[in-house]
């Protein structure tokens, strides 16, 4: 399995393929960050956003997208940028009929750290560990997107057969002749 990580944002939106299976040790393709002026106009950033997102899906050819949900913040203006570029993600995805999952950043951080609560330092010394890199990715948002793919690829076989037994839950439940009552 073969999955984009995105860490979303405007100035800097990490970006990370991760090649693997559960259970198998994990090898990263690539990693790095798209960059955009914060100076320049909203409509341009998210051009170079877009841009940068497809040159990688262009060039790994990945096989799922995993994008971290964006939550409430404080700063309004950088939630705000962070959705955006959040957005543009989905829809390059989107575009290559590539699957998108949404992993919020406690969810990462467990998957990757065991602890919902990790910092920065701890996502990226294990992201270093599991991929076997000499010295953790940097800036932090490249680390970050490389958890993200992690996460993925650890979760995605439990989602998936969630998901489908859901799906054949509701499915019999149209199919299945309507229950009667005998009256004798």
């Amino acid at each position: 399995m073969r999955v984009l990580g995105v860490d979303p944002g405007l100035t800097r939106c990490g970006v990370g393929v991760v090649d693997g299976v559960p259970g198998r040790p994990l090898t990263m393709v690539g990693v790095g960050v798209v960059r955009t002026p914060a100076d320049a106009e909203l409509s341009r950033r998210l051009l170079a956003v877009e841009a940068g997102i497809e040159e990688w899906l262009d060039t790994h050819q990945p096989e799922y997208v995993a994008i971290e949900r964006v939550f409430s913040q404080h700063n309004v203006r950088t939630a705000m940028g962070t959705a955006q570029a959040s957005a543009v993600a989905m829809l390059c995805a989107a575009r290559r009929g590539l699957p998108v999952a949404l992993h919020t950043p406690s969810e990462v951080k467990a998957a990757v750290t065991g602890s919902g609560r990790a910092d920065k330092a701890q996502v990226g010394a294990m992201v270093t560990r599991l991929l076997r890199l000499a010295e953790p990715p940097k800036p932090a948002d490249a680390a970050d997107a490389l958890a993200l793919a992690i996460c993925h690829i650890w979760r995605a076989p439990t989602r998936n057969r969630l998901q489908e037994a859901h799906e054949r839950a509701r499915s019999t439940a149209r199919t299945a002749p309507p229950v009667r009552k005998v009256v004798r």
